[in-house]
């Protein structure tokens, strides 16, 4: 391994401002603070913030079988150039991950791909199908950091309790996609005055606000870490706060996308702005965005959801649920809350940091000596437009087209290696 010095930062983690130090690397660990001697690479790092790699627990790389709107070298790459170090990767692909040789192949075939670290999920339910439960610790064994069957609801209240007594033994983490399947029907967008207006389908924001009460019970139940994936309403951070106030093990996500864009979007028809659970209305987006300063919200999740553009110009109807987010996350952020004035950048970091570590029960990230390598430089001051067409991700297009973002990361290390470097 290399030894390498990042030169003349502002180091920052999550126990606070370190101050301008050359940071030391060496056989994938931090060595130390200003050591001085040779090295074998060094990067210049004045002017910029030196801080641990993110931590996404909610991607969607599509890796095995959907190749063609993600894999793991684009998936990774793509994080990489988002400043995460490490990623969750979802189970809903082709075939389902829901067999312990799968876990073990993406275990594999990340460790010999550039990019982002990759720990991957795997299925509760065998195929997705809601009906009989996966081989928890088989799956553990093979490598599966979590459990979850996102993208599609656990309708059976009984598969789910069974699921999370299996998962409290093991320790695993289960995430939820927390929607009722029965009252979300075939809604499109959030049901509201905007979906009346344009005449598309609703979903209420019950069918999210009824599945969280029902998995942060089973959780409280029986003692499973459940993680809360994508809450997007005001209603939805309420039963989870009251869950949390009433001792529930449970762990709440946002996601950028339930940040930053409002059912509003729906009225130009583009289904770039389809998700699960919708964008919900401006009074969501203020609420989220209040609560993002208390204790309720745990970590932001990208669900980056990277599908065709054949795909996303079909109509609303037709059209698949997700947005690509993981390259443009940070920057999106700050950009509309840290630079705004809206949210300390303290508090934006711990969110993308210590916060899904805890959810985990991980080690926090920290600049400290034997500390892992996973490294992210961050330009607060760089400003540059959002460019579908040069997105690491295969997915070409994204609803921040042509915008203008401030503070991208610039460099991102992982295990002391460079994954990705913007010029």
């Amino acid at each position: 391994m290399s030894r390498v010095a990042l030169r003349g930062g502002r180091l920052v983690d999550g126990s606070g401002d370190m101050g301008v130090h050359d940071l030391y690397l060496k056989d994938g660990v931090i060595e130390g603070l200003d050591l001085g001697g040779s090295v074998d690479v060094e990067h210049d790092a004045s002017g910029t913030l030196v801080t641990p790699a993110f931590l996404d627990l909610h991607a969607h790389l599509r890796d095995p079988g959907q190749e063609v709107k993600e894999d793991l070298a684009s998936g990774l790459a793509a994080a990489a150039a988002g400043g995460y170090g490490t990623v969750v990767s979802m189970a809903n692909t082709d075939p389902v991950v829901d067999d312990p040789g799968l876990v073990a192949d993406l275990v594999a075939r990340a460790a010999r791909t550039s990019g982002a670290r990759l720990r991957p999920a795997a299925a509760l339910s065998r195929g997705l199908g809601g009906e009989e439960l996966t081989d928890f610790a088989a799956l553990k064994a093979a490598g599966a950091v979590m459990i979850t069957d996102d993208g599609i609801p656990v309708a059976d209240s009984h598969l789910m309790r069974r699921a999370c007594e299996y998962a409290a033994e093991l320790g695993l983490v289960i995430q939820t996609h927390s929607e009722d399947p029965a009252l979300r029907a075939k809604g499109v967008m959030n049901e509201g005055a905007v979906s009346h207006r344009l005449g598309l389908p609703g979903n209420p924001v019950e069918a999210e606000s009824l599945m969280l009460f029902r998995d942060g019970e089973l959780a409280r139940m029986t003692g499973a870490r459940v993680h809360l994936a994508h809450v997007s309403s005001k209603r939805g951070i309420e039963v989870a706060s009251w869950l949390k106030a009433g001792g529930a093990p449970i762990t709440i996500e946002v996601t950028p996308h339930h940040l930053t864009l409002t059912d509003e979007s729906l009225a130009s028809f583009d289904p770039l702005y389809k998700v699960a659970p919708p964008l919900r209305s401006a009074a969501d987006v203020a609420y989220l965005r209040d609560a993002l300063h208390g204790g309720v919200i745990d970590s932001i999740g990208t669900d980056h959801a990277p599908h065709t553009l054949a795909e996303k110009e079909r109509d609303m109807l037709e059209a698949p649920f997700g947005i690509s987010t993981i390259e443009v996350t940070f920057a999106l952020l700050y950009t509309e809350l840290v630079a705004a004035g809206a949210l300390p950048l303290a508090r934006l970091l711990h969110l993308l940091q210590d916060g899904p570590a805890a959810v985990m029960g991980w080690a926090p990230p920290r600049l400290a000596v034997g500390a892992p390598a996973d490294i992210v430089v961050l330009d607060l001051e760089r400003v540059r437009e959002v460019d579908a067409a040069h997105l690491t991700s295969k997915a070409k297009h994204t609803p921040w087209q042509g915008t203008p973002l401030r503070g991208w990361p610039v460099l991102t290390v992982v295990a002391g290696a460079a994954v990705f470097e913007r010029r």
